[in-house]
């Protein structure tokens, strides 16, 4: 993984976010247990420590590169849960930060509640839905990208170009693209993504090639000329021009594009550009932390 000050200032935010939402103090505070020798603790907490680092090392993809020493568990706040105290390690600059672990191993609490014993995106994966949207790479990609995005977003089209280096340095990784056009604040978004599912609709591979014209066109685009764009983008695909401006008058790419955005409003995905590795969403799409979410995932299929 190739580490920067912008991935190691994310790793400052993901843990300042941790200590920000962890339980207040309250005035009742449960009294700490009585301390055992060193040996007995470790006996005691071992398998807790294990299986804590384990599941903070997957939940935020950490991979061997990033090192991770937790502390020594402590009572916390709240009767049934410990504090693990954890130090995060890259290249040598370190960030520090806490969690909250039930004293069963169950549950881990960061604001959230995780069951340990379960995949912490599994519900995001259950809720996209892949068929029937426009992909590139293999249908039977042990990795998934999902782009939720708004082709009138300037930084969607900033995404557009760092996809180009990621897709050709992960051929084996599947790009699938989903429509969140951004109605309130871009008024042509909505009509472009429209279009860009009728190019889907007549051809597959030719909604890339509108796709692709579209977000290196975005600042010629405008309310009033959109629909003839579309139409030009359409042409130069190799599109059939009256199937697809009937198409662009139909309700069925309208209600295929609604469709994509009720899926990212249930994800919650107020934002674009949104990506989903394999889940475990990233908001806005930075090019660094993309590439060691893949590496993680690619990694951990290995496994």
């Amino acid at each position: 993984m190739r580490v920067t000050r912008v991935s190691l200032g994310l790793l400052a935010g993901v843990l300042t976010a941790v200590l920000a939402t962890m339980l207040l103090s309250t005035p009742c505070i449960a009294q700490a247990p009585a301390e055992q020798p060193p040996h007995a603790w470790f006996m005691a907490n071992a398998e807790l420590l294990k299986t804590t680092e384990a599941f903070v090392r997957k939940l935020f993809a950490w991979g061997p590169d990033v090192t991770v020493k937790l502390g020594e568990l402590k009572q916390s706040p709240a009767a049934d849960f410990y504090v693990v105290p954890l130090v995060v390690t890259v290249n040598g600059q370190s960030e520090s930060g806490e969690v909250y672990v039930s004293k069963d191993g169950k549950t881990l609490l960061r604001g959230e509640i995780f069951p340990i014993s379960s995949d912490p995106y599994a519900d995001n994966r259950a809720k996209i839905h892949l068929e029937g949207s426009p992909s590139k790479g293999p249908a039977d990609a042990a990795v998934t990208l999902v782009e939720y995005a708004d082709f009138e977003c300037p930084h969607c089209a900033e995404l557009y170009e760092n996809l180009k280096g990621i897709e050709t340095r992960y051929p084996q990784v599947r790009v699938v693209y989903k429509n969140f056009p951004l109605t309130n604040i871009h008024p042509w978004a909505e009509t472009a993504a429209i279009g860009a599912r009728c190019a889907y609709e007549q051809s597959p591979d030719a909604f890339w090639k509108v796709h692709d014209a579209i977000f290196e066109n975005q600042d010629l685009i405008s309310p009033e000329d959109v629909w003839q764009k579309l139409v030009d983008f359409a042409g130069q695909a190799g599109l059939n021009p009256d199937t697809f401006k009937a198409c662009l008058s139909s309700d069925e790419a309208k209600k295929a594009v609604e469709a994509d955005h009720a899926e990212g409003v249930d994800l919650g995905v107020n934002s674009t550009p949104t990506v989903y590795v394999d889940g475990r969403p990233l908001p806005g799409g930075e090019p660094n932390t993309l590439t060691q979410y893949i590496d993680y995932e690619l990694a951990a299929h290995k496994k």
